[in-house]
């Protein structure tokens, strides 16, 4: 019995998706990066990581986004998708604005951050939380900066609490107050709004974000204990956004590898782990990137029942080549209808990221 075939090597796999995946066209024309060079550069990480990332629990606010706006897991958990419901590209539904990158940014200032004093005289502390924002790109656009903090459990006080977010300048006391609001329980988290306040909400996001926290009980009361901070942060990048959804289609591309038959989909994954961004990646485990291959002859190029249109020309071509060989080449088996993804991964910073790319899995073929 022959050996089982295995499946495309790790340099063929890092090729494909090199080839594959988006990266913004450079200013000049240096020498093209290596294939692991240009899938980094795609998903927004300058450099490999070092180390494994500090394992912490995904927030479950970037895992119903990442459920919601992976194709895969739309068609496994209807439930998640009205029926009928189509996902506008480059438009998060849950958040309500415009966006194809979510990253869930921690403090960085807490590890530094010494104990918070006793409240003397009725004052209570004031805490400084940093967001390092060095990865977010300058073509990126920020469309939400959500402030998200959690208090150790407090006594409930009648006239509840007074939020205030202030710029902070390292090595100094804190500048003018951005935004107050009032806080009626710290039983869930509280929210904030930063853009607009933090920064112009037509302009890029700073490199660091370093602000001044303080939570005033409105009546004597026991001040409350930062738990946590973070940052949840989307912004919309332009060069990986199309005009116009393209909704996966149901059928499942045709098995098998084989030169021969008409044009159409043919089945390929793409395993994570066998390009090494198991260590990193969070979800999905891969993907269905499939490629188009076959013959455009005639009968071949003219498309069957429930297929994509035929153009005139590609007709033309494979009629003329029909009629005589030499005259014009036959077209060429191209993707004709493709569908995105969502990657959710860990950053360099420990940060979690949801990216989401068009045009990534070949769902149907056609004659070109």
């Amino acid at each position: 019995m022959p050996p089982p075939r295995r499946g495309p090597g790790r340099r063929v796999l890092f090729l494909l998706l090199a080839l594959l995946l988006p990266s913004p066209p450079p200013a000049r024309a240096p020498a093209p990066p290596g294939p692991a060079a240009a899938l980094l550069q795609a998903l927004g990480l300058r450099d490999a990581p070092r180390d494994a990332p500090t394992p912490r629990p995904v927030p479950p606010v970037m895992w119903h986004l990442f459920r919601r706006r992976d194709p895969q897991e739309s068609r496994t958990n209807l439930r998640r998708t009205p029926p009928g419901a189509t996902l506008r590209p480059c438009h998060l539904e849950e958040l309500g604005v415009a966006g194809n990158i979510v990253r869930h940014v921690l403090d960085r200032g807490a590890p530094a951050r010494p104990p918070e004093p006793a409240s003397a005289a009725g004052h209570c502390p004031e805490w400084t939380v940093v967001f390092d924002l060095s990865a977010v790109e300058p073509a990126e656009r920020p469309s939400r900066a959500r402030l998200e903090l959690r208090f150790a459990a407090a006594e409930a006080t009648a006239g509840g609490w007074e939020l205030s977010v202030a710029r902070a300048a390292e090595g100094a006391g804190p500048g003018p107050v951005l935004l107050r609001q009032a806080v009626l329980a710290l039983g869930t988290p509280v929210r904030a709004e930063l853009l607009g306040a933090a920064w112009a909400r037509n302009a890029s996001a700073p490199r660091s974000l370093r602000l001044s926290l303080a939570l005033r009980p409105r009546v004597p009361a026991a001040c409350a204990r930062l738990a946590e901070a973070s940052l949840l942060l989307a912004t919309l990048d332009p060069r990986l956004c199309h005009p116009l959804a393209r909704p996966r289609r149901e059928a499942e591309p045709a098995v098998g590898g084989g030169a021969g038959g008409a044009c159409r989909a043919r089945r390929l994954y793409v395993s994570f782990r066998e390009v090494g961004w198991h260590r990193w990646v969070i979800a999905p485990r891969g993907f269905l990137a499939n490629y188009c291959q076959g013959q455009c002859a005639l009968p071949a190029a003219l498309s069957g029942p429930g297929g994509p249109p035929a153009l005139n020309h590609a007709v033309l071509r494979a009629l003329m080549h029909a009629a005589a060989p030499g005259a014009a080449g036959l077209p060429c088996c191209v993707p004709a209808r493709l569908s995105p993804i969502s990657v959710l991964f860990f950053d360099n910073s420990d940060n979690v990221v949801l990216r989401h790319y068009e045009d990534m899995v070949v769902d149907e073929c056609g004659c070109r």
